[in-house]
């Protein structure tokens, strides 16, 4: 499971700021519900100063991202816009004390909708609707502008930290490629060479840094194996007074249901989302934890 710091775990249990500001003047929306995190920040901005009076937040995502969105709303209160904007993703994740690299997208979301909220604001236009095949990721409609501007502004350097900082790559892994692609070309300009399955090298050592190639897990191991690692989870979830079963598994999806205190608890997408990266890094590739209940066991044909 991930480790949250005190600050996190603060805001997330008493996020500031909670809410639609009253009298707002600038509003900025971004992500979806249907991609899993969705953020509308609100300001009240003192026209002659452009000083943020206020902010709020209304989200829809796990607890980081709410955690993420209460400090930004505090940091901000006070400033000019143009100080404002100066703030950027990592900043957010310092005043949280740090934020696993799992959920470093959360702050990626956050300065987002500030940018948006300063352009509504301003009267200008933020746009971050997609061109025709500028989109690379479609599980989370992740642009190829994003994620460049991810790699270079977080020295980025694998497919995985660009999962991390801005979900691409985490629903179906059809796009890893493409983001591959993406790492290639922008770390070429700081003389790198993106290599396959480790870090990037200097351009010189790419011909000797090939990543070993693994044998391919057959089913019965690979299940075997997930159910080693929800094996490991239990007891933690067992104490608490709920547990986990594997109910089934289909290419990169694995159904799981939550059951006791689990079922309808506030931190079950927490717990989920704990669930989905030790698997990941069991497994050696990604995949994706969906939670089911036994209702649903027969429209799934079991």
């Amino acid at each position: 499971m991930w480790d949250y710091s005190e600050k996190v775990k603060e805001h997330f249990y008493d996020p500031k700021n909670a809410g639609a500001v009253e009298g707002a003047n600038g509003v900025g929306d971004v992500g979806s519900i249907s991609c899993g995190d969705a953020l509308r920040l609100t300001l009240k901005v003192e026209p002659e100063t452009e000083v943020i009076l206020d902010a709020g937040f209304q989200t829809f995502g796990c607890g980081s991202a709410i955690a993420s969105s209460s400090a930004l709303t505090e940091m901000i209160k006070g400033m000019t816009l143009d100080d404002a904007l100066k703030i950027s993703n990592q900043d957010i994740a310092d005043y949280l004390d740090g934020l696993p690299p799992e959920k470093m997208h959360c702050s990626v979301m956050g300065r987002e909708a500030l940018q948006a909220a300063v352009a509504n604001y301003r009267g200008e236009v933020w746009e971050d609707d997609h061109e025709e095949g500028a989109l690379v990721c479609k599980c989370f409609a992740i642009d190829e502008v994003m994620i460049e501007d991810t790699i270079r502004a977080n020295n980025l350097h694998t497919v995985e930290e660009v999962t991390n900082y801005t979900k691409a790559g985490g629903g179906c892994s059809s796009c890893h490629e493409g983001i591959e692609n993406i790492l290639t070309r922008v770390l070429a300009e700081n003389g790198e060479t993106f290599v396959a399955g480790g870090a990037a090298v200097p351009a010189p050592a790419a011909a000797a840094a090939k990543a070993p190639e693994s044998p391919k897990m057959g089913t019965l191991a690979r299940i075997r194996k997930i159910e080693a690692v929800l094996d490991s989870i239990r007891p933690a979830l067992q104490a608490d007074g709920g547990d986990v079963e594997l109910i089934d598994v289909d290419e990169k999806s694995i159904y799981v249901n939550l059951t006791g205190a689990c079922t309808g608890c506030q931190m079950a997408a927490m717990t989920l989302g704990g669930i989905q990266q030790r698997l990941i890094e069991e497994l050696g590739e990604f995949v994706k934890v969906v939670p089911v209940a036994k209702e649903s066991l027969v429209s799934m044909g079991a």
